[in-house]
């Protein structure tokens, strides 16, 4: 078991069942000095008590930081909290009673800085408490003039609900948990924040991806909006600098976004933006994040279909936004987007000051690109897009749009080489748009999904030529003449059919359905990994799409051989270590001796480390070798190149304990293989980029975000942007330049 014992442990702080390693844990609590030390001390150590005794201080520390129903607790038991931290003091103690200075006078300063950084650590931790209660008492007091008693949550269960989003990161618990009951209480509650000197995040869903509402300080607020649902019905009304009256629904910020869509259903009408967490996002965050989704190809995101839109600045100062001369369409098809800005003090009543903000039409967006949210100053316009940066959004009124009367769902299935087949959205666009011009016909929605998705729905196929698509797109075609309609899909089949595709074509509203509930089903990807993954949004030309997803399949192949490799690893790691578990059997004949043993052993490194140079190779020669690799000329199999000849080399029962171990090795690394699949919104080229992970595997997580940067280089590098939909928050942080945040911070 060497091979085993002699890995670096990740844990050794006890009680620490977060994805923090003791690194992290440690610079956290006594600075990054200290983890030098306590790896240098390390080296020395001649035994393990006294560093075991440190780990335990800081693992009551931690258990307690991390786990809010245990920080209310000790709050409301003095006593408890008293006992623990003399326990604290006493291990220390006890470390310090093992000091030897005469012996090593170096070591024992090392030693007497690390007791030093611990001492200050109980003694903060002690502090946090009588802090943290006068603080709460005093929130109370400020907040309480403002929204019902009940809408102040202090206890652990609204804190944990609150800690992270869809990302599950979690860094800070917050402070305090706000759940307004009326719109008109935001300004106040605010400003209240502002004098407790808590940094504040708005909250709608959490269903973000990439951290934009988890608390990085303790001193945080968390302002929950979901009780902000008033809503209207499709409502018409006549919007500045439009002719006519336009049909709208005015909501609340915590308005469910599929709730929009229902009642623009129920008015005969198509609410545009639909993010596939449409059943649990709310519309203040899609303001916020600019959200857009399937339907964004024809009508646009949040940014191109809001009329209006009120908020609260960090001045605790009401805004209200309004889109002036609306084109009624994308916003980067004006050629100027106007919009007035009127600000109100606190009471929503006295005027402040009213500006006019007069935006070029192409500055929106990357040209070229049908979705673009990386500039986050967006040329001075508030709220869209900031990510709760600037205020909180609080209510919006939105343009709906007419679906025309007749509409086919079409089915494409991709055979052969992805390469081959991804230009074919490029000629379904270009064609769909042509022909919305000549005959009115609508591409109302054009979706993809990859093989890897294909197989993780459970996807039926539908052609029957046999064998599993490399792609599938899914499109909506519309249009109010039902014959120009069919001519048109017939067409859009043709060429998918000249791509080695075939069409398959829903017209009744159910058969539609069918056609819709694979790209519905896409969660279905992280069911390995009890759904948990990274989900990065990019978006690409669509013209070099082909390149982004040959350069995914390049990531794809060098992470399998990687994993391969350490499977190789840890099969001869199994196999030198010695004492290898063999059958049992009261017929002493049967037991194979030393020598035939130690033969087929022999036999076995052999052939693991001829694989792994084989596996080795391919993985330097990735670039010449790519073709190969891609259609699997070349392949690198666990289950022909290692598993069929270990079990001729162990071919007998007494050695079926052996090929049971490889199994299991086998599946334990293949457990933590990182690997990459895309869907996206074809027709504008906003490319989901998942990564399953499981959340407790370091080493699977560091690989993904390996993974994730190679990724942002490679959508950066085909002129594409790093997020589309989702937003920067903290996971994207990195990879914006300083000349792209610039105008943000200015």
């Amino acid at each position: 078991m060497a091979a085993v014992d002699d890995a670096p442990r990740l844990r050794e702080i006890p009680y620490n069942y977060t994805s923090f390693s003791d690194r992290e844990i440690v610079i956290r609590l006594l600075g990054s000095r200290a983890w030098d030390v306590l790896n240098q001390l390390r080296e020395e150590r001649h035994t393990g008590r006294s560093a075991r005794m440190l780990y335990e201080v800081l693992g009551d520390i931690w258990v307690v930081q991390r786990n809010p129903y245990l920080q209310d607790d000790l709050l409301d038991n003095p006593k408890r909290r008293r006992q623990l931290v003399e326990a604290l003091d006493h291990r220390l103690a006890e470390v310090d009673k093992r000091r030897t200075p005469g012996t090593d006078p170096q070591r024992d300063a090392l030693v007497g800085e690390l007791l030093q950084a611990a001492n200050a650590a109980i003694r903060a931790f002690d502090a946090a408490f009588a802090e943290t209660a006068a603080l709460r008492r005093r929130a109370q007091r400020l907040l309480g003039k403002h929204t019902a008693r009940d809408n102040i949550k202090f206890d652990g269960l609204s804190r944990v609900s609150h800690v992270t989003d869809a990302t599950d990161w979690r860094v800070e618990y917050p402070f305090v948990v706000l759940t307004p009951d009326t719109e008109a209480e935001m300004a106040a509650l605010v400003q209240c924040c502002i004098e407790l000197g808590l940094t504040i995040i708005p909250r709608g869903g959490g269903t973000g991806y990439t951290g934009g509402a988890i608390p990085l300080t303790w001193k945080s607020a968390v302002i929950n909006t979901e009780k902000l649902e008033a809503m209207t019905e499709v409502e018409m009304v006549s919007i500045p600098g439009v002719d006519h009256p336009v049909p709208t629904i005015w909501t609340e910020a915590g308005v469910v976004t599929q709730r929009v869509a229902d009642a623009a259903e129920r008015g005969g009408y198509v609410f545009a933006v639909d993010p596939t967490s449409a059943e649990a996002s709310c519309v203040g965050g899609n303001i916020a994040m600019n959200a857009g989704g399937k339907k964004a190809v024809l009508w646009g995101t949040a940014l191109d279909n809001l009329v209006s839109w009120r908020m609260v600045t960090p001045d605790a100062q009401w805004l209200e936004v309004t889109r002036l001369d609306h084109n009624l369409g994308k916003i980067h098809d004006a050629e100027m987007a106007s919009f007035e800005l009127k600000y109100f003090e606190a009471d929503g009543r006295t005027p402040v000051r009213t500006e006019r903000l007069d935006i070029p039409g192409k500055t929106f967006r990357k040209e070229g690109l049908g979705k673009d949210v990386t500039d986050k100053f967006l040329s001075g316009l508030p709220g869209i897009q900031k990510e709760g940066c600037d205020g909180l959004i609080t209510s919006g009124r939105w343009i709906v749009h007419r679906m025309p009367a007749h509409t086919r769902t079409v089915c494409m299935e991709f055979f052969g080489n992805a390469r081959d087949a991804v230009p074919s959205i490029v000629e379904i666009k270009d064609f769909m748009f042509a022909e919305q011009k000549r005959s009115g016909v609508l591409l109302a929605g054009l979706e993809h999904l990859d093989d890897r998705y294909l197989k993780a729905v459970g996807y039926a196929t539908k052609s029957k030529r046999g064998g599993f698509p490399k792609m599938v797109l899914i499109g909506d075609i519309a249009g109010d003449d039902a014959d120009a309609v069919a001519r048109v899909t017939s067409e859009v089949v043709r060429l998918a059919n000249s791509r080695s595709g075939e069409g398959f074509v829903a017209v009744s509203p159910e058969a539609r359905k069918k056609f819709w509930l694979d790209r519905k089903r896409t969660a279905a990807i992280s069911r390995h990994t009890n759904a948990f993954k990274i989900n990065e949004d990019v978006v690409i030309p669509l013209p070099r799409m082909a390149e982004y997803t040959d350069g995914i399949e390049r990531i794809n192949i060098e992470l399998s051989l990687r994993n391969k490799l350490r499977l190789a690893d840890e099969l001869e790691a199994f196999f030198t270590r010695g004492n290898l578990p063999l059958g049992k059997s009261d017929d002493a004949s049967e037991i194979p001796s030393a020598e035939l043993l130690e033969d087929r052993v022999a036999q076995a490194v052999a052939l693991v480390r001829e694989v792994r140079a084989q596996w080795q190779g391919w993985l330097d020669q990735v670039d010449p070798l790519f073709a190969q690799l891609q259609d699997h000329t070349l392949r690198a199999s666990w289950k022909v190149q290692l598993r069929v000849p270990l079990a001729h080399i162990f071919a007998g029962d007494a050695f079926k304990p052996i090929l049971e171990e490889c199994n299991a090795i086998h599946k334990r690394v293949l457990k933590g293989r990182v690997w990459v699949a895309l869907h996206m919104h074809a027709g504008d080229g906003n490319v989901h980029t998942n990564i399953p992970v499981n959340s407790d595997d370091y080493e699977m997580l560091q690989t993904a975000h390996e993974a994730v940067k190679r990724i942002m280089v490679l959508a950066r590098s085909l002129d594409g942007v790093i997020s589309g939909e989702h937003g920067i928050g903290i996971t994207k942080l990195e990879f914006l330049t300083d000349a792209e945040l610039q105008p943000f911070t200015d």
